[in-house]
């Protein structure tokens, strides 16, 4: 029984998607017709669910990432939601968004009835939902490898600017070969990388960096 259970866990662990591992693939009907994983390479990909479509959390989620749709593009990013709907709901909820709040939703909705999408990003959770999507953001590179990943409660509304700044500091460090501090923005200094011998520990203070201790140091960029 136990050695069953074990097997079980192990699988599930398997299954959920992994930072720095290639992103789940998938190939699924939405809005703007069928879309793959492949269609985005060479992009980053901003790929997060909702509970539910004429839910009034969920459309105020889609109107800020709307409204804030050119700034990721500026970034070389593009914006995919997904929810377990059918793609008529979808496109009847973009209607009455645009009827009703005067925002046009420009990006594609998946439709993911199957939840095969959804299941394989990790989107269901049991203990919020069996049927529904949580409020999950995956940020996946021009690669396909997913870099980064949000949860959060059916209940509360997400930070779009939280992905903008996210999307920012991910850029910057892959440009940079660095780490960002809490809250990071554009044109604040950066985290230089800890030294990794003594020796290099040792010469840190003299290289010229905003030192405060051999494992903490800044830069501008």
């Amino acid at each position: 029984m136990n050695n069953h259970m074990n097997v079980q866990v192990q699988e599930s662990v398997v299954q959920f998607p992994q930072l720095n591992r290639p992103a789940p693939d998938f190939d699924a009907l939405t809005t703007d017709g069928q879309k793959t994983l492949a269609d985005y390479k060479g992009k980053w990909l901003v790929l997060f669910s909702h509970p539910a479509d004429f839910t009034p959390v969920c459309t105020t989620e889609f109107m800020a990432f709307a409204n804030k749709a050119g700034e990721f593009r500026a970034k070389g990013a593009e914006l995919l939601g997904l929810s377990i709907d059918s793609v008529h709901s979808h496109i009847a909820w973009m209607r009455n968004i645009k009827e009703n709040f005067g925002v046009e939703i420009t990006f594609p909705i998946i439709a993911d009835l199957s939840m095969q999408v959804a299941k394989s990003y990790g989107m269901v959770q049991p203990g919020a939902s069996d049927t529904s999507a949580v409020r999950a953001t995956f940020i996946i590179d021009p690669e396909g490898v997913l870099r980064a990943m949000v949860y959060y409660p059916m209940s509360n509304g997400r930070s779009v600017d939280e992905f903008l700044r996210l999307l920012d500091a991910l850029q910057t460090s892959d440009a940079n070969s660095c780490a960002t501090p809490e809250n990071w923005r554009v044109g604040e200094p950066v985290i230089v990388p800890p030294p990794k011998t003594a020796a290099a520990a040792d010469a840190r203070k003299a290289e010229g960096y905003e030192y405060t201790d051999w494992y903490f140091s800044k830069k501008t960029l």
